[in-house]
């Protein structure tokens, strides 16, 4: 079955920026001096929308809501949104708001993000109504922390999500100010699918070991799989330790790479694939992804994604 005659309803809710990407920074900057980068590219950021735009290249029927300002930035988003087959209806972009920007500084092996949070500071989850939630199938938020407005609500639309029927899947993102609070283990008990990096989980948990911090997370619910970069990705399933290593691509950009790995294993998980074909779907579409600069300009068709798990053993 393809994913065009398998088309699920995504509803995604999270924040709307712009990504300035500097693309083969020679260093990550450090205070009081300059490096140089080898290209530059204004492209659709933030974790949400770059999750939202690789489900849609996927396949899937996607539908996103959050704040943005009336500005260029945000008539950029919007656009691109709309270009990628994105219901946007819901979004309505305000003057007084001012849409954010996010300066992504990469490397080959790793990158740095300096962001202004602007308008997505100021969704709640009180502006998600009934009739959206009652329109998707799965309701997917990233970036817990940054969204300083939905977070105290979040867990209660959650629970709203699962009352109307929905999955739901969370990406907590980083937490800048790193304090890590307990109230993401508390919003985990209504969430299906959880999906941080490493270096986010071993910071919420607390833990030095991978292994542990998966144990710490458990609730009897919630599922965790961990994006590790290029080291692939891991989990704990069903007490069985499983780890699928990142595909052999000549990365040229890492931004975006484990949205794109969130919206992969999404798109298998989803369709009722196993759970270590999901996450080879998403260490799959999270490598595609690396090809080219910014998060969303060469994110995998499903047809690609398939091609590379099945050549690759």
């Amino acid at each position: 079955m393809t994913a065009r005659e398998h088309r699920t309803s995504i509803l995604v809710v999270g924040e709307i920026n712009v990504d300035f990407v500097f693309k083969g920074c020679h260093a990550l900057p450090t205070p009081g001096k300059e490096v140089l980068a080898d290209d530059f590219v204004m492209t659709p950021g933030s974790s949400s929308m770059i999750c939202a735009m690789g489900l849609a290249r996927l396949g899937n029927q996607v539908a996103f809501h959050g704040c943005l300002g009336a500005d260029a930035s945000g008539t950029f988003c919007m656009q691109a949104m709309r270009d990628a087959g994105i219901d946007v209806s819901s979004l309505h972009p305000s003057h007084a708001l001012r849409t954010g920007v996010t300066a992504s500084l990469s490397t080959p092996q790793d990158r740095a993000l300096v962001t202004f949070a602007g308008a997505m500071s100021e969704l709640r989850a009180e502006d998600i109504d009934d009739a959206q939630l009652a329109s998707a199938t799965h309701l997917h938020v990233s970036s817990y922390y940054l969204q300083k407005g939905l977070r105290p609500g979040c867990r209660e639309l959650f629970a709203r999500a699962k009352s109307a029927g929905l999955t739901t899947s969370l990406d907590p993102g980083f937490d800048p100010a790193q304090q890590w609070g307990d109230d993401l283990l508390e919003t985990l008990g209504e969430v299906d699918v959880f999906l941080p990096n490493e270096q986010e989980l071993l910071a919420i948990t607390a833990c030095n070991d991978l292994q542990a911090a998966l144990r710490f997370v458990q609730n009897g619910r919630t599922r965790t799989v961990v994006k590790r970069g290029r080291e692939g990705s891991a989990s704990l399933h069903e007490g069985q330790w499983l780890n699928v290593p990142a595909y052999p691509i000549e990365a040229i950009d890492t931004t975006g790479a484990g949205d794109s790995f969130d919206a992969g294993f999404l798109h298998a998980w989803l369709r009722g694939l196993e759970w270590l074909d999901c996450m080879r779907w998403g260490s799959a579409c999270g490598s595609l992804s690396t090809r080219g600069v910014g998060g969303t300009t060469r994110q995998a068709t499903a047809s690609e994604a398939a091609a590379l798990i099945a050549e690759t053993p």
